[in-house]
């Protein structure tokens, strides 16, 4: 939490968010959780007036998910499907998430905030079917969709990874290697405050 708020000052608004929160399963992960709380209180709102968020959920997250939505001030207007398949295109029948069912599945809830203007509706479909690869590397296919709801515009990824990075995207994450910034107004805004250092 503590590097998302350091940085969300600086990088001003955007019309796309995606996160992919650490949720806390109750289950050991490779990396740190967040609590309910902790996402309750990130003030995700304050980096968006107008647009759309595409928030990962896990089976545990998803009735918190849609509450989130709500706090930081959107409607959930749709849900994303990633059926994951293993190399040989097959479905996953043994997941290792699920308490009572393994789980092959995982959700994106597609919220909507104010009134996001020059996007682009029915394109894409809610299903994607792709390959499962590292822990929380989600499909490639998601950006894609992205994209073509809303071309050309700021998009921001929350909790990202190297594996995340996309052009045209700000990705902010505490697994990241250092700061990497390409948009000139984020840059003067960022070394305006933090001056060449890294500010953590």
């Amino acid at each position: 939490k503590q590097w998302y708020q350091r940085r969300v000052r600086v990088i001003g608004k955007f019309t796309v968010i995606m996160a992919d929160p650490p949720w806390d399963i109750h289950m050991e992960l490779p990396y740190g959780t967040m609590t309910d709380d902790e996402m309750r209180n990130m003030g995700v709102e304050t980096v968006q007036d107008d647009g759309f968020i595409f928030l990962w959920v896990t089976g545990r997250a998803v009735e918190l998910g849609r509450e989130l939505l709500a706090i930081w001030g959107y409607d959930r207007v749709d849900d994303i499907i990633w059926v994951k398949t293993n190399q040989l295109q097959r479905l996953i029948r043994t997941g290792r998430t699920g308490h009572w069912i393994n789980h092959g599945k995982e959700h994106c809830l597609v919220g909507v905030k104010g009134n996001p203007k020059n996007f682009n509706r029915g394109l894409d479909c809610d299903l994607i079917v792709s390959e499962v690869r590292d822990t929380s590397h989600k499909p490639d296919e998601i950006y894609g969709m992205i994209e073509r709801l809303s071309p050309g515009t700021r998009k921001l990824e929350l909790f990202g990874r190297e594996h995340n990075t996309q052009n045209n995207w700000l990705t902010l994450g505490n697994q990241l290697d250092g700061v990497h910034l390409e948009w000139e107004d984020v840059k003067q805004k960022y070394f305006a405050r933090y001056g060449m250092s890294l500010p953590f």
